[in-house]
């Protein structure tokens, strides 16, 4: 009895260390800039704010063509969604740190952008 209390206490350490590096350890953050193609509010069950940045620059496409760089992000607050949502199509700097995991309440992307930086 006493070895499969150990084995359960190690299988929930584990389970709960492996949920917290896939799903609230950021990965890594940084800026990223371009212009803001747009910030939407969508989602079945959990309403999350979206959003897409085109970055100057071109690169190549999955087919061999030329595509514009694009950051999709999601938006931790609602003050910065209404600051982006009002300003489409101008320049921005945003802040974003990213995640190994999306959730489902959190964003449909592993880039979570939680504070604008600059706006042109």
């Amino acid at each position: 009895m006493k070895y499969f209390w150990i084995t359960i206490c190690a299988l929930v350490l584990f389970l709960g260390g492996f949920v917290w590096y896939k799903y609230f350890f950021v990965f890594g953050e940084g800026v990223k800039s371009g212009v803001l193609n747009y910030a939407v509010r969508k989602g079945n069950v959990f309403k999350t704010y979206e959003g897409k940045l085109i970055q100057e620059g071109f690169g190549r496409g999955k087919t061999g063509g030329l595509t514009s760089y694009e950051f999709e992000f999601s938006i931790e607050n609602e003050e910065v969604f209404k600051q982006l949502e009002l300003n489409s199509g101008k320049t921005f700097d945003l802040h974003y740190k990213e995640y190994h995991g999306a959730l489902p309440w959190r964003g449909n992307t592993t880039y979570v952008v939680d504070q604008v930086l600059n706006m042109k």
